[in-house]
């Protein structure tokens, strides 16, 4: 089952600023992505309309967002002192 899970849903390793928000935003997008390319792939294949595909598409974008302002990415800038060490 966890090959069938890593094929379905692979995540990409990380190489930007290591912050907790960071590396969670990172996840939530990569999510994100998965899914837009299941509906793109459903719209395309005659499963979903295009005005569904769309809605579905639009509701994963504001989860996005929500999760962005949650966060905080984009608020404070980046200080090298905050970074967690990688090992």
């Amino acid at each position: 089952m966890n090959d069938r899970s890593n094929f379905l849903y692979p995540r990409s390793r990380y190489y930007g600023q290591v912050k907790p928000e960071n590396l969670v935003f990172n996840a939530n997008l990569q999510e994100f992505a998965q899914r837009v390319n299941f509906i793109c792939s459903l719209e395309t294949g005659g499963k979903l309309s295009p005005e569904e595909a769309y809605k579905q598409v639009k509701k994963l974008w504001k989860q996005l967002k929500r999760s962005k302002k949650q966060l905080g990415i984009g608020e404070q800038p980046f200080n090298p002192e905050d970074e967690i060490p990688l090992e």
